[in-house]
């Protein structure tokens, strides 16, 4: 066990302590993780490229530093930021040299997994003692975690300073709490990304089952090297991709809370949303070839992705009567060929009818609608 001095506060019936820790006990027992949100051999959870040539080399030894970050569905943290990383390093150096002021003045808010012991130095005290059991990564943090990551990777010019940093401890709180203290900390101070907070919400915060199902569907259209969208789409508001998590996230979910899919006919209605949409998107790539390889067409946006979601039930209804298998690629495609026809690559050229027409995810919503229920271009 190590014994930290601590102040035992309570809040609306929570328990929590106000304890101080040395860096050494930081960089023991605090585990460093972010949300899992990358490909397979993706770099885990590090934002911002090495320095560049010609620029100040950084302080940080990023190869040991992004060994100890880990990454998990479970986790919830955002990206670590490299430059925010650096920052804080070349601070911890000047606070270390003019000795003016504290590097962490502030405390950092941290969750235990295990329940801790609290002794007080008398039977009526506040004060007293913490004991949190000494095992490498029992802590995690909550709020501060660059702060946290900044000092582990500093921590060689830590060693003879008598040096506490303040934090907050809380034990063994359920972990839809965790998520939500750490949403409403960072959504508004720190502009969390709104697709971060759908993720968050998505899997963890709420336990929204509509939205849960749409978090996974866009995962996998962004995920299988199948799909149409693969690495296309930023999850969590960074990457290469064009298109944004949230929108389509958040039309999914609209989707799926008004039973978008029709009553499935049994299996697992989870399992089905991914397969159809993984093989909707690649026949939409077919029949609108041009538009989706070429440079100069909006069929990826978010708008023109919104509307083929909004029209979704329409093409399952026409599965249904077909008695095809909702996921049945060569049936989705027959049922989606009339847009090829009526429609076309040119409705999607950016600064030809696209720009032209105004449109929106209702009007090309419209549009997909009636070529769908007059395939031959019977007058409506």
């Amino acid at each position: 066990m190590i014994n930290v001095a601590a102040i035992r506060m309570q809040q609306f019936g929570v328990q929590f302590y106000q304890a101080s820790l040395t860096a050494s006990d930081i960089d023991k027992l605090v585990r460093f993780e972010v949300l899992n949100y990358v490909s397979s051999g993706s770099q885990a959870g590090v934002r911002g490229g090495r320095p560049r040539p010609g620029t100040a080399p950084s302080k940080v030894n990023w190869d040991l530093l992004e060994g100890r970050i880990a990454s998990s569905e479970k986790a919830y943290q955002r990206q670590i930021i490299r430059r925010k990383i650096d920052e804080l390093v070349q601070y911890y150096e000047q606070c270390r040299q003019a000795r003016d002021l504290p590097s962490i003045p502030g405390a950092v808010i941290i969750s235990c997994d295990e329940k801790l012991t609290f002794s007080p130095s008398d039977s009526n005290s506040k004060l007293g003692i913490l004991k949190v059991p000494e095992r490498e990564g029992i802590l995690r943090a909550i709020d501060g975690q660059h702060r946290l990551l900044a000092l582990h990777a500093d921590i060689d010019h830590f060693e003879g300073e008598d040096f506490s940093v303040p934090a907050i401890i809380f034990d063994r709180l359920p972990e839809d709490h965790v998520v939500q203290m750490f949403v409403t900390i960072n959504a508004k101070h720190t502009r969390l990304n709104a697709s971060h907070l759908v993720s968050l919400s998505g899997r963890q915060l709420y336990r929204d089952d509509a939205l849960a199902t749409a978090h996974d569907v866009v995962r996998a259209l962004n995920d299988r090297e199948d799909s149409p969208l693969h690495n296309e789409i930023k999850l969590l508001g960074v990457g290469k991709g064009r298109v944004a998590q949230a929108p389509l996230a958040q039309e999914l979910k609209t989707l799926f809370a008004a039973d978008g899919l029709n009553g499935r006919r049994g299996g697992d209605a989870h399992e089905e949303a991914k397969k159809f949409f993984v093989n909707y998107v690649k026949q939409i790539a077919l029949v609108f070839n041009g538009a989706w390889n070429g440079r100069k067409y909006s069929i990826r946006t978010a708008s023109a992705l919104r509307a083929f979601i909004r029209v979704a039930p329409d093409v399952l209804r026409r599965l249904d009567q077909e008695h095809a298998e909702r996921s049945d690629f060569r049936a989705i495609g027959r049922v989606i060929a009339p847009w090829g026809r009526r429609i076309g690559d040119l409705r999607f050229e950016t600064e030809g009818q696209w720009k032209r027409g105004g449109t929106t995810v209702e009007s090309l919503a419209k549009e997909l609608k009636l070529a769908l229920q007059y395939p031959e271009g019977a007058a409506v």
